[in-house]
């Protein structure tokens, strides 16, 4: 097991192309009728897929982030920043996808849309399965449909990573039981509760949590965490602190030094 505490950085790039289209009426046309229908101008988003999949390498680890409804921006982009990196000399080490239920744009807590790469039927072999949490996880947890595709997935993947309260869909599966894990700081007494079969470790002072195929983190900030452990032992040290380069983290953890104050 390795336990770290480190403070990290996110960096986000999602992007997604919608038009809004509203159709003028012909000059000898009637009104049409102000009910709910017509009032609001109609609006269509074009999704061009092949774009996307035409870019997947199947020679290469694919690293699968979970997307569902409300859920935390962060550990969405902290694996992704992470692992869609190349190497120095540019070679590209991993395909970085979403999955989703449907393709249709998933809405994070702060609002942000991300649109799914892959739903759960047609998902490819998953190297990596990370799953991120929501604030609210008691619909998450209920969805049948998500906690078969981590079964699914779990069975052929390397590694299966959760973020945050990530870990109670962890404990619905029920694919970790007897292994060490941690959830977000405050939630270890309910996750202990819910899944006795989990071994919850604590997370006042503990960040970071590797057992076997399982690892995990508090999530937010600390997927990062997560992130960059499992990325250094999928390629190399030299490559890591490449990525974290790439990130400043140094920046972050010399916050005081990299300041210019008024004299």
């Amino acid at each position: 097991m390795k336990t770290i505490a480190i403070l990290l950085i996110p960096l986000i790039i999602v992007a997604s192309g919608c038009e809004s289209h509203e159709v003028q009426p012909a000059a000898n046309a009637a009104p049409p009728a102000q009910d709910a229908s017509t009032s609001v101008p109609g609006e269509t988003c074009v999704i061009n897929l092949d774009t996307r999949r035409k870019t997947f390498d199947e020679n290469l680890p694919t690293i699968g982030v979970i997307l569902f409804d409300d859920v935390l921006m962060t550990e969405v982009t902290a694996p992704i920043d992470v692992f869609s990196k190349p190497r120095e000399n540019g070679t590209r080490l991993f395909n970085v996808v979403t999955v989703a239920e449907t393709l249709q744009p998933v809405a994070t807590e702060s609002g942000l849309r991300v649109l799914p790469d892959f739903t759960f039927a047609d998902c490819p072999k998953l190297t990596v399965l990370v799953v991120p949490s929501a604030y609210d996880m008691t619909e998450t947890v209920r969805n049948g449909e998500i906690v078969r595709f981590i079964k699914k997935q779990n069975v052929n993947s390397e590694f299966t990573m959760s973020n945050c309260a990530g870990s109670q869909l962890i404990g619905e599966s029920g694919i970790a039981d007897g292994h060490k894990i941690v959830t977000y700081i405050g939630g270890g007494k309910e996750l202990k509760e819910k899944y006795p079969a989990l071994e919850v470790q604590d997370d006042q002072t503990i960040s970071f949590v590797e057992d076997g195929k399982f690892l995990s983190s508090n999530g937010n900030l600390a997927s990062y965490i997560s992130a960059l452990e499992l990325l250094e032992k999928m390629s190399d040290k030299e490559h890591r602190e490449f990525v974290e380069s790439y990130l400043y983290l140094e920046r972050l953890t010399d916050w005081g030094k990299s300041q210019t104050r008024p004299k």
